[in-house]
This record gives C-alpha cells, sequence and structure tokens, in this order.
C-alpha cells in the first residue's frame, strides 16, 4: 500500500502544536499577547528539555557499560555538548519574558496560583538523571518536599509525579557512571585490578604533589615580591601553604572516611589529574575532552539558574512564589548549591603546568589502537 505524500504541517504537527496555547481558557484568542507569550515560553523550554533528557539518557547509558569503547567517546562528547546548547538557548528564553512589564505579568499572574515552573517534572528528572541527590535539595517551601508539589491536588499521583517516581528509580545517575569509568582509568599503566594498583596511584599522587609544591612556592616566590609589608608576606606565606595542604587532603581523599571509599575517591580524583596533565597523549584526548564537556554542560545550567532568578527578581522582585517557595531567594541557592560534577571542577584548582609534572610512565599504554594495551576507562 503506498503510504500519501507526508506534508510539513502533518509530520510537525502544526495544528495541534498550535492550538495548545490557551491555558485554562477555552482558546488563545481569549487571552492577552503576554499570557500567550508566557506560555510558549515554557512550552518550548519543556520541548528543549525533552531533547537534553534523550540526550542524557544516551549518554549515560554509553558511560554505564562496563566498558566504554574509545570510539563511542566523541558521540559522547557531542551529546553532552548539544545539552550544553539547549540550557544556553533555555537561559536565552527569559530575555524574551523581560519583554514584560511587573504590570503586564501581574494581570494574568493569579491565574496560575497554586502552579508553579517548581512542577516542571522534566526540570527534576534532569536533575535526577545528572546525579543530583534528595540529600543535597533545597526546601521549596510549604508543601514539605519537591515531590509532594509534583502531586495532584489533595496528594494523588500526577502524571509528573510517575514520570519523577520512573526516573528515581533509572540507575545509575550520569555522575555515578562517570565515576566508575574514571575509575577504572589506567594512572601511569595502572589499572584496579592489579596487585599493586594502590601503591602505585599514591606513588603518582605523591610525584604530583611535589611538582604542585615546587609550583606553588614558585608562585609564592613571585606574590611575594609585590608584598608592602612583612604582615603581608607572612599572611602570603600562609596562603600558599593552606593550598598545599588543601590539594594533599583532596588529591589523598581524607575528606572520606570510610577506607574503601576513600580508595575510590582518590583513584577518581588521580584520575581526573592524570587525564587533564597529559590530555595530549593519543587515548587520553577524547576522555579529557568528555571532561571539558562536562564541566561545559554544568556551566551552561548554573547560567540557566542564574539568570532565570534574574529575570524573576526584574519581573516581580522578591515576593512569594506562585507555589509558596520563597521565590528568588530558592532560585538564588539552586544556582549556588546544586552541582554535580564537584571533583571535576575542583581538580582545576590544583593543575599544574606541563613542564614541572613528574615523568610519565609506561607512554605506550596510551597510543592509538595497536600500539599499546590499555584503553582508558576500560
Amino acid at each position: 500500500m503506498t503510504r500519501p505524500p507526508t506534508t510539513y504541517w502533518d509530520y510537525i504537527k502544526v495544528e495541534e502544536l498550535l492550538g495548545l496555547q490557551n491555558g485554562i481558557a477555552s482558546t488563545d484568542a481569549e487571552l492577552e499577547n503576554d499570557e500567550v507569550l508566557f506560555i510558549v515560553v515554557h512550552q518550548i523550554d519543556e520541548l528543549w528539555m525533552k531533547l537534553a533528557l534523550r540526550e542524557l539518557v544516551t549518554v549515560r547509558n554509553l558511560f554505564a557499560r562496563p566498558r566504554v569503547p574509545e570510539q563511542s567517546l566523541a558521540n559522547a562528547v557531542r551529546g553532552i555538548r548539544r545539552m550544553d546548547l539547549l540550557f544556553r538557548k533555555m537561559a536565552e528564553h527569559f530575555a524574551v519574558m523581560e519583554t514584560m512589564t511587573t504590570r503586564d505579568y501581574l494581570a494574568f499572574r493569579d491565574k496560575l496560583s497554586p502552579a508553579s515552573g517548581f512542577q516542571s517534572a522534566q526540570l527534576r528528572e534532569i536533575e535526577i538523571l545528572l546525579g543530583l541527590g534528595d540529600e543535597e535539595r533545597i526546601s521549596l517551601g510549604g508543601e514539605g518536599s519537591y515531590m509532594a508539589a509534583l502531586r495532584a491536588p489533595g496528594g494523588g499521583e500526577s502524571p509528573a509525579s510517575k514520570r519523577v517516581d520512573a526516573r528515581l528509580a533509572d540507575k545509575p545517575t550520569l555522575r555515578d557512571a562517570v565515576h566508575a569509568w574514571l575509575f577504572r582509568t589506567p594512572i601511569q599503566g595502572s589499572l584496579p585490578d592489579d596487585p599493586n594498583d594502590e601503591a602505585n596511584v599514591r606513588a603518582f599522587a605523591e610525584a604530583y604533589l611535589g611538582a604542585h609544591s615546587v609550583a606553588t612556592d614558585r608562585t609564592m616566590e613571585l606574590a611575594t615580591t609585590s608584598a608592602l609589608t612583612p604582615d603581608d608576606r607572612v599572611r602570603l606565606a600562609g596562603r600558599y601553604a593552606r593550598e598545599k595542604e588543601t590539594t594533599r587532603a583532596y588529591l589523598l581523599a581524607e575528606d572520606v572516611e570510610a577506607p574503601e571509599a576513600r580508595r575510590t575517591a582518590a583513584r577518581i580524583r588521580a584520575a581526573l589529574v592524570f587525564l587533564e596533565s597529559y590530555r595530549e597523549l593519543p587515548l587520553l584526548a577524547w576522555p579529557r575532552e568528555v571532561l571539558d564537556a562536562l564541566v561545559g554542560l554544568e556551566q551552561a545550567f548554573v547560567v540557566f539558574r542564574q539568570r532565570h532568578a534574574r529575570m524573576v527578581e526584574r519581573m516581580i522582585g522578591r515576593r512569594t512564589g506562585t507555589g509558596g517557595s520563597a521565590g528568588v531567594d530558592y532560585l538564588d541557592q539552586t544556582a549556588l548549591k546544586y552541582r554535580i560534577f564537584r571533583d571535576i571542577w575542583a581538580v582545576r584548582t590544583i593543575l599544574v603546568r606541563a613542564a614541572v609534572l613528574p615523568a610519565l610512565e609506561n607512554p605506550g599504554s596510551y597510543g592509538f589502537a595497536g600500539e599499546g594495551e590499555i584503553a582508558t576507562g576500560g
């Protein structure tokens, strides 16, 4: 049977799509332009988030594999960078929202109450799938929890709560999958299952800390040349001494109490340092691109949150949100505290220039396929 010719309007569902902007009115013809703008911008955001979730699941599934093929990392980076761009586009939408004045928005704001953007199930899904834990969440306000805000009036299940419940059961998170991949990184040619791996990783960490100490001392010498008083020199010396102490504590995971968890965290952090430090090696180049792309993605998400807060403050000031939340204060806290890839960001604080890096051992392990025997993140 021959398929009838496809039209643009049938393929895109144009008529159905254009009939979805009426909010709680019978048709959008009953609304002012400002309310239609408000609805359209949020619908577009939800569509962008649908795309972001698809990419996020694909990337997560790749890193959740027990062995991540080297040739797949380019596609992973492309997916992560696409998510980065999607959040940047969503942040740009706030400029369109700001074409409304406060009075324009207040004209229809009461129609929303008690609805709230906090009820965006897809945004909660993205946070969960990235790796934001319930224990890290900030209270929205009077409703008690973000899950309560997603339930139907009366406390029953809703499409939003079902969607988020399903995502909570969807493991692992991207952060956990990436950490497991990083844990398997060969460090100076040593793999986690090697008999002397813990000692090998510790030896690399100590050698790197020595290089970091030399680099820090050199920076301190340069800084103290501009010190105006003896007190300034003492203050600077103390600051750089603390920098060396915190670097050691971080790289050796002294902040983690349980021995096995400490070993895991230390190996992941050493892998991050190793990938960033020797990124020119063929088998380390794409893993390092993955790390950079993840930083870009989280940066875009943070900027999205910050831009959201500034748009809301510009529109309605610091009044209570429609859902009873703290409004701008809540949004500002999420931008500050909701961070997923903390170790990938933190390692940037302790990197040193290439000239002082420890000598690379087993360089043949990091050549192109066929030139060595070890693949990163295998």
